[in-house]
């Protein structure tokens, strides 16, 4: 039987949901400094991930399960922006304006090994 493509959808975003979920919950207790650090490990982990997707160019298929689901639930850019905001509202600009950058090199250059990583495997 052939599951229909927002099946494939939601079954990923649980499976991201879920392991963003857990990340975070690591993230803070190996930290405990309070920052987003699950956040941006997620981040991080999910451009990676995308990264290799398009290197390895799945299926259609594969792909709604795989980058629309499971990383579109695990990635928190919109977590990203919230958590930024209430760092620089709560006085620590110098941190939001690291979260910012950081996030943002840290996610291309996460797009760019994981299109290596995925064009090396796809070869």
């Amino acid at each position: 039987m052939r599951l229909p493509d927002i099946v494939l959808v939601a079954l990923g975003g649980a499976v991201g949901s879920v392991a963003r979920y857990g990340l975070g919950l690591a993230a803070l207790r190996a930290s405990g400094s309070g920052l987003p650090v699950g956040t941006w490990v997620a981040n991080a982990l999910g451009c990676i991930g995308i990264g290799i997707a398009v290197g390895l160019a799945p299926s259609d298929r594969v792909r709604l399960f795989a980058v629309v689901g499971v990383l579109g639930g695990f990635t928190t850019f919109s977590a990203y922006g919230a958590e930024t905001l209430a760092l620089w509202t709560a006085g620590r600009p110098g941190w939001a304006v690291a979260n910012v950058l950081g996030s943002v090199v840290v996610g291309v250059a996460g797009v760019v090994l994981g299109l290596l990583l995925g064009r090396a495997v796809a070869a």
